[in-house]
């Protein structure tokens, strides 16, 4: 990269003949980088909309009785995204789940 500008600078300075395969090289590397933005755009488009989901699932689970903000949190990422998916899962996959109890099974439990 260094190599190239320092090549282009000579031949700006000492007003060599540039060839004419340099400047399309440089147009197609700039449709590579809009190419690239692009890209780039859309990749975050799909995080924020991943975000969002994650947050309105997790705001879902927590109308469970028993559920508050960090269980229903500790369940989205255990895989439970719903809350029928919470309702008829195993109690023994339920107690595998960080900061979810006995006591919050047996109200969940209650439910089917």
């Amino acid at each position: 990269m260094i190599s190239k500008f320092l090549s282009k600078l000579k031949s700006i300075l000492f007003k060599s003949a540039v060839t004419p395969e340099a400047p399309l090289k440089k147009e197609k590397k700039a449709s590579k980088s809009a190419k690239t933005s692009k890209a780039k755009t859309k990749t975050k488009t799909k995080t924020k909309t991943k975000t969002v989901n994650s947050k309105k699932n997790i705001e879902t689970l927590t109308t469970l009785p028993g559920v508050g903000a960090k269980s229903a949190k500790a369940l989205y990422e255990a895989g439970f995204k719903t809350t029928k998916a919470v309702i008829a899962a195993d109690e023994k996959d339920l107690l595998a789940v960080s900061g979810v109890g006995v006591n919050l099974v047996k109200k969940l439990k209650k439910l089917k």
